[in-house]
């Protein structure tokens, strides 16, 4: 719920006071994400906690830090429950800035650094965060979003502006405007902090998504929830990661990937996180080799880049564990790359709503091509047909999780919780083999209806990717001319390492889907294109893909 919103079943307690009803903690008992810095500082104070390519700190000095942050944002006039915008790529600051709010009972809202302004501006106006953190690649945009907002509340009612707020502006590490702040000068505030709320469900954490209805918004993830998915995770046996881990963060920690199943990890273990701002193939290998990486959490795109070089097992020479997750990875990249480092990829699947880990093959007895693992410790999974009953067999469903884990809505009301025995729907569509193994086969919305039929995306990308000369693919469905259907069109990138000629493909891929597929699920028509457009989590952008079709369509493009 919001800050002076009712109560509302499943919603967050992001009162300043003290907690309205008992809660369950983690199996460590803390009550604030925080705990795990202040642990880890006494188990480790001289340990390598974070490096980057500025500077490295041990577990005591990011506590020291962490506790400045905290008290420079109470001289900034925060109080519990207040939202904290961080505008900042991978960078140590990011780190301080997140655990900095965290303890001191604000609710961080972490950015794509890479947003435009107008998506900045929309955030804003959305969950009024009263301080955004920036630096020198995201404080112009972050500048104009704020003058956006202002000059927008001007002419708003006046309902609208007490509601509203307009940001205090800190900078990390670059020049400031009259009425800006330095973030450095945090540190030196000297102010003390009240004690945070100690409720774990008390909110944590915004992180907008499109979840499942395609409109982005912020769900609300409590510190119970981002404490039980870092506890179930290092339940597994074995465990993502170690004490004694070098950790590469590539992954962006603005999002819940790289946010909590990764920093979360390096946090509850104390291991080291080598701190990366972007993936470059041959840069990320460098450092992995220079900084003497031993665990690789990693998303499908990086692997599929890397999966092509002869060079590989030389270059992860130490590396031990690599894991993927934040989005499908194609069982051929998986065999390429294994085949050539000489490492196994652990995947999983989860999802932001979930803080985010739901499975993992690292829990599984064997990892299977296709497989995204075993729920972890604490999850529980079930699939359901369209009325809501379990599926037979090996029939796919929608996913449906439970766990301390889980969100708490979105923001502000707490709307699309759990029910009220604990289930949410994912959207997603999968079944569990036997042994009790997940398998994804698509989303609920991205379900081709050609007739009346179901047609699941991911089956006929597999059938085309089977043919010589296609590098990626991805399938969506798009309204027939003839009106009250569907039809399935396919959209392909060329492998420029095939002798099969780019004026050919097309063909090529309609011949082959010929003979593999039922006609309902052939593609009507395939696009050979130069690119597929991704999200920042690797994921292919089909929304993006359904917006040049309908383009098309209309003649504009």
């Amino acid at each position: 719920m919001g800050s002076s919103g009712s109560p509302v079943r499943g919603a967050c307690n992001t009162r300043p006071v003290e907690a309205t009803h008992e809660a369950t903690p983690s199996p460590r008992q803390h009550a604030n994400l925080a705990a795990l810095l202040t642990a880890a500082a006494a188990d480790n104070p001289d340990g390598s906690a974070l490096v980057d390519e500025h500077r490295q700190v041990t577990w005591a000095e990011l506590e020291h830090e962490c506790a400045g942050v905290a008290g420079g944002l109470a001289g900034l006039g925060m109080v519990a429950s207040n939202r904290v915008a961080i505008l900042l790529g991978n960078r140590i600051e990011f780190v301080t800035a997140y655990l900095g709010a965290l303890g001191s009972g604000l609710v961080a809202v972490p950015l794509n650094p890479h947003a435009a302004t107008g998506e900045i501006v929309r955030v804003l106006a959305d969950c009024s965060p009263k301080v955004v953190v920036c630096d020198r690649d995201t404080v112009t945009p972050t500048r104009a979003a704020v003058a956006g907002l202002a000059e927008a509340l001007e002419g708003a009612d006046e309902a609208v502006r007490a509601r509203a707020v307009v940001p205090q502006v800190v900078v990390v590490e670059a020049p400031t405007l009259p009425g800006e702040h330095v973030y450095a000068d945090l540190y030196d505030s000297g102010r003390s902090v009240t004690p945070p709320p100690k409720d774990p469900e008390t909110l944590a954490v915004l992180l907008y998504t499109a979840g499942t209805s395609g409109r982005p918004r912020a769900a609300m993830l409590p510190h119970r929830a981002l404490l039980a998915n870092i506890e179930q995770a290092a339940g597994l046996a074995p465990p993502p990661l170690e004490r004694t881990d070098r950790v590469l963060g590539v992954l962006p920690m603005f999002h819940v990937y790289g946010l909590n199943a990764v920093l979360g990890q390096v946090l509850r273990q104390a291991a080291c996180l080598v701190i990366a701002d972007r993936f470059d193939a041959e840069g990320t290998l460098a450092l992995i080799a220079r900084e003497s990486v031993t665990n690789v959490p990693i998303a499908p795109p990086a692997l599929a880049a890397w999966s092509r070089r002869d060079d590989l097992r030389d270059r992860l020479t130490g590396v031990r564990t690599v894991l993927s997750g934040a989005s499908p990875l194609h069982p051929e990249v998986v065999r390429r790359f294994e085949e050539r480092s000489g490492l196994t990829v652990h995947q999983g699947y989860g999802l932001t709503e979930a803080a985010p880990v739901v499975t993992s093959t690292l829990g599984s007895s064997t990892p299977k091509p296709g497989s995204v693992g075993r729920p972890l410790p604490g999850v529980e999974i079930r699939v359901v047909d369209e009325s809501g009953f379990d599926t037979d067999g090996l029939d796919p469903g929608e996913i449906r999780i439970r766990g301390a884990n889980l969100f708490c809505g979105y923001w502000p009301e707490g709307c699309g919780a759990p029910d009220d025995d604990g289930w949410y729907g994912t959207g997603d569509v999968g079944y569990v083999d036997p042994d009790g193994d997940l398998f994804l086969v698509d989303r609920l919305k991205e379900i081709v209806i050609v007739s009346g039929f179901n047609v699941y995306p991911v089956e006929v990308e597999e059938a085309v990717a089977e043919v010589d000369g296609v590098g990626e693919v991805a399938v969506i469905g798009a309204p027939d001319d003839e009106g009250g259907t569907e039809v399935v069109v396919a959209y392909v990138v060329a492998d420029e390492t095939s002798a099969t000629p780019i004026e050919e493909l097309a063909d090529a891929v309609r011949a082959h889907c010929q003979s593999r597929l039922a006609p309902f699920k052939q593609p009507i028509q395939v696009h050979v294109v130069d690119r597929l457009p991704r999200s920042v989590s690797g994921k292919v952008a089909k929304g993006r893909l359904r917006d040049t079709q309908r383009r098309r369509a209309m003649g504009l493009s």
